[in-house]
């Protein structure tokens, strides 16, 4: 007789063929969502303008990679799970729309860019509880393009940093080894786009924010020229250097993002009255062959890795054997570019940080004495180690008696290094470099030694100094690390196009790096 409560041998098979079941309806449906995130983003809009995909899916299928990737690499601060279903039901509600180009795209948007509605934070603690009431200008047009934007990426605190490790809330991880560091300060942005988490993201470029980050993920990243994108809705860091651009996993993904957020804005005063261009359509104008691509030799000196350089020669080899012609060329003030960058930004950054004192804007500390006390606690409490530093150091190169010594004297460098760099493009179509002097390196392991993180930036920041493109691509990996190899290509102003183009044609020809192995 059946004792009560004992399970029969029938229902233990009911039970375990349930749970099998389940089992195979889970590996199904991540399956699916895996193939779904492994789509480009050319991909991804042709599958959903031809209703092939919806927009509800492609989200969902981006949260769910999300969820299995985000304890590794921690590339998210903000996750608007809610408001991107939301929207996406609403644009599937609407149906395709071809004026749109990036309709149904899931993206997500470094959390320096304001997002109305969406916290936005800069990575620092003085910002944690912000909600801005307006997008920025770049992110606006992602909506109007009818791109769903996912969540706000990690950043290094006001973008001050090169790993993603001065971000006041947690690290992040390089997808390709999450014991390696992701690059920075758009180091969410670049590991999300390579982790398949969305199909772009949104970074900023003051020194190589896109770039560096880019080439140690080995995704693509693009900092267009000072101008081209609207700032508008930008946390400063450095005004004269800030430019807003995409990472995406190819070239032209890429040029599609950027076709959609470049533009004139008037609420930005330096940003450029210029029409844009097409720049997808652009994307073959320009063969390898009879392209002249200039080598900066101060680039190939000293500090370059040996498996970075053994990865650069063989890309430029490859280059040559289709026709490209390589020069040499040189840019003398390459070895001042550090400390005349550094000057200005610090002094731009010190200047644009004031306003965070806790009475105009930011965290207010509590039980304050006086004014005085609200300020200076306010602050500190505030501000991260290294923001704190450049803050100091800002206001040391603009005070009296060494404005003229340092700040006066990088403003006239910065001119020189300009001029070299528009006299070599004269010579060229573009210039071609290393991103990095080093792969991914371990995280923790520059953290003590703020002068060596700095020197990390040596071949991104000039560019910044000049105000023109620049365009990060993987070019192969590392022998000895077995990690992505990034190089960039240099151009003259307003010459994305070609750019892109140039970049496009010697993606098709490069080795790849495959995705990671998350």
């Amino acid at each position: 007789m059946q004792q009560p409560g004992a399970v029969t041998r029938a229902d233990a098979y009911r039970t375990q063929t349930h749970s099998i079941a389940q089992t195979a309806v889970q590996n199904i449906f991540e399956n699916a969502m895996t193939e779904i995130c492994s789509l480009s983003l050319t991909q991804a809009a042709q599958a959903l303008q031809k209703k092939e995909l919806s927009a509800v899916d492609a989200v969902t299928a981006c949260l769910a990679r999300m969820d299995a990737t985000e304890p590794r690499i921690a590339a998210m601060l903000t996750v608007d799970r809610e408001g991107a279903l939301a929207a996406a039901a609403a644009l599937d509600k609407e149906g395709p729309n071809p004026a749109k180009p990036l309709w149904g795209v899931p993206v997500t948007v470094k959390d320096a860019l304001s997002t109305k509605g969406l916290r936005t934070t800069a990575g620092s603690r003085i910002l944690e509880n912000y909600t801005p009431f307006y997008d920025a200008f770049a992110v606006q047009q992602l909506r109007e393009a009818g791109a769903v934007i996912l969540g706000k990426n990690n950043m290094d605190e006001f973008a001050m940093g090169s790993t993603t490790e001065n971000s006041s809330y947690q690290t992040t991880r390089n997808p390709r080894d999450v014991n390696r560091v992701p690059g920075g300060s758009s180091g969410g942005s670049a590991a999300s786009v390579t982790a398949g988490q969305c199909f772009a993201s949104l970074g900023t470029d003051t020194g190589g924010s896109i770039r560096q980050p880019a080439s140690l993920c080995g995704c693509v990243g693009l900092k267009p020229t000072y101008g081209r994108v609207s700032r508008y809705g930008v946390i400063a860091y450095g005004s004269s250097l800030d430019q807003v651009g995409p990472l995406t996993r190819s070239v032209e993904d890429c040029a599609r993002v950027l076709g959609v957020i470049a533009g004139h804005d008037q609420r930005d005063g330096t940003c450029a009255p210029r029409p844009v261009d097409d720049y997808v359509t652009a994307l073959n104008s320009k063969p390898l062959k009879g392209a002249r691509l200039g080598i900066p030799k101060e680039f190939f000196g000293e500090g370059l890795a040996p498996e970075v350089r053994a990865v650069c020669q063989n890309a430029m080899s490859i280059a040559q054997a289709q026709g490209a012609e390589l020069v040499e060329v040189s840019l003398p003030h390459t070895d001042a570019a550090i400390a005349t960058y550094y000057i200005i930004a610090m002094a731009e950054a010190s200047s644009n940080l004031a306003r965070f004192d806790g009475v105009r804007y930011g965290r207010r500390a509590a039980d304050i004495k006086n004014l005085e006390d609200l300020y200076v606690r306010s602050r500190t409490e505030g501000f991260g180690q290294e923001v704190k530093r450049r803050i100091m150091l800002g206001a040391y190169v603009l005070s009296s008696g060494y404005y003229d010594a340092y700040y006066r004297k990088a403003a006239q460098v910065r001119r020189l290094i300009r001029d070299e760099y528009l006299a070599a493009l004269d010579k060229c179509d573009a210039l071609w470099a290393p991103v990095s002097p080093v792969p991914a390196w371990n995280v923790g392991s520059l953290t003590a030694d703020p002068l060596q993180m700095y020197l990390m930036d040596a071949y991104t920041l000039s560019l910044n100094l000049a105000g023109l493109p620049g365009l990060s691509m993987p070019v192969g990996v590392g022998a000895e690390s077995g990690l992505p190899v990034g190089m960039q290509l240099f151009g003259k102003a307003f010459a994305e196009g070609e750019l892109l183009s140039l970049g496009h044609a010697l993606e098709q020809v490069l080795p790849g790096v495959g995705a990671p192995a998350l």
